[in-house]
């Protein structure tokens, strides 16, 4: 992960309601991905994530990252994630309710 990515994670998990809710702390990462994908349409600037499988997640991950379909932020976000974080945060967010 990049040193911006990983700032703005600490700040978002900082200032996020989401990153104070009860249970296991969240991969690294993760608070990047609440900035934008709340649980709610109406609590979201982008798609709700919530309820999409981790496979998903990372196939889109994926085409954003190799520029497969266009975007705005969502292909630099993407290129700032390892395979491997991008996995974790995928698994983490599919198993939220």
């Amino acid at each position: 992960m990049t040193p911006w990515a990983r700032w703005a994670a600490l700040a978002l998990v900082a200032w996020s309601p989401q990153g104070a809710l009860a249970g296991p702390p969240p991969p690294a990462g993760a608070a990047v991905c609440s900035g934008c994908h709340g649980a709610t349409p109406d609590a979201s600037v982008g798609p709700v994530l919530q309820g999409r499988s981790a496979d998903e997640i990372v196939a889109a991950m994926r085409d954003y990252r190799e520029g497969r379909v266009p975007a705005t932020v969502m292909d630099r976000i993407a290129r700032g994630f390892s395979d491997e974080e991008t996995r974790a945060v995928a698994a983490w967010i599919a198993e939220k309710p």
